[in-house]
């Protein structure tokens, strides 16, 4: 079987994959094993042991139905070669800021509205789900997406848009756990690291912001939050709240600061200015998603975040505790 976490550059991942052959069989691989060990599993109705034909796709005798390995994957009908698609997820996930779909148009010799649908396609790899919620302490903050007033021409400006305004920016709300790790060298020291979750929301209210908290933080928690007042009442749902006052020009007091959040924050912003330009609330979570698996897969190497996003575009999902598990064995 393939070890994807040899390909440490594009060179070498090209270089290595040169027909759409070889990138079917480590999808195969992956997917079903090798050699005596494969087990072929109809991914229509579930039947293993599926038998390969002689036009080198498989047949099912419990459905009647034939495939290929990409069915159930994010390659399944492409009408284009699998490296291109290899080098799209590469690209993605080893660019600290992402890739444009013009500059992947470039790269790999599509069109820009192709490379934009196979990027769209490979954030769908991104999913948040509070199957692990975060504990201890965590951090949360919100930002908001979209240009500056003072920017705009007279006559484009809205009126009453200043400080926390909704009217022309797109609130987005994160949460960021405090953990430790066992570095990679494997001398038992321990290392700091965060995981971010983070959302578009509607609004910045009470209502709205503390289901969210409720949804993915364990009871118990310690929460820090500045003073926004949607906040308030975190101790009465179970929760440990610390709050830093930005208004008094309070930045920090010993451990208790939102510093790490508002940094994914910056990073993003950056991400949309500097890669994307422009992003629309329609697609703005997609672009969410990818930033934050970006950062918690950020102590992984580029090869081992390819690995691990193959695995994933073949539906081969891993959980955040696996990834975690992963980094304390490194």
């Amino acid at each position: 079987m393939i070890n994807f976490k040899k390909f440490n550059s594009i060179i070498s991942l090209t270089a290595y994959f040169n027909s759409d052959d070889k990138c079917k069989q480590a999808i195969t691989e992956a997917r079903w094993g090798v050699g005596n060990n494969q087990d072929v599993v109809c991914p229509y109705c579930g039947k293993h042991h599926c038998k390969m034909s002689k036009n080198g796709r498989y047949h099912c005798t419990e459905c009647n139905k034939n495939f290929s390995c990409l069915v159930g994957t994010i390659f399944e009908n492409t009408k284009l070669p699998l490296i291109k698609w290899f080098v799209g997820m590469y690209l993605i996930s080893s660019h600290k800021k992402g890739i444009s779909s013009h500059q992947l148009a470039r790269d790999i010799e599509v069109t820009q509205s192709t490379a934009w649908y196979m990027l769209q396609k490979i954030r769908l790899l991104y999913p948040q789900t509070d199957a692990d919620v975060f504990e201890g302490t965590v951090e949360c903050d919100e930002v908001y997406i979209g240009g500056k007033e003072k920017w705009k021409h007279k006559s484009m400006r809205t009126p009453k848009t200043q400080g926390h305004s909704t009217k022309t920016k797109t609130p987005v709300f994160g949460m960021m756990e405090r953990s430790t790790f066992e570095n990679e060298k494997g001398e038992g020291e321990i290392e700091n690291i965060t995981y971010v979750h983070a959302f578009v929301v509607e609004n910045t209210n009470r209502a709205t912001l503390q289901p969210i908290i409720q949804q993915f933080v364990a009871d118990g928690s310690r929460v820090i939050t500045d003073e926004l007042s949607a906040y308030n009442g975190l101790a009465t749902l179970g929760y440990t709240h610390a709050v830093v006052a930005h208004g008094a020009e309070e930045y920090a007091n010993g451990d208790v600061f939102t510093n790490s959040i508002e940094v994914f924050g910056s990073h993003f912003r950056r991400m949309i200015v500097g890669c994307y330009h422009d992003v629309s609330d329609e697609h703005l979570q997609s672009y969410i998603d990818e930033a934050v698996y970006r950062w918690n897969t950020r102590k992984m190497s580029e090869s081992e975040r390819f690995a691990h996003m193959f695995d994933k575009s073949i539906g081969l999902v891993r959980k955040w505790s696996e990834i975690r598990v992963g980094l304390m064995a490194a």
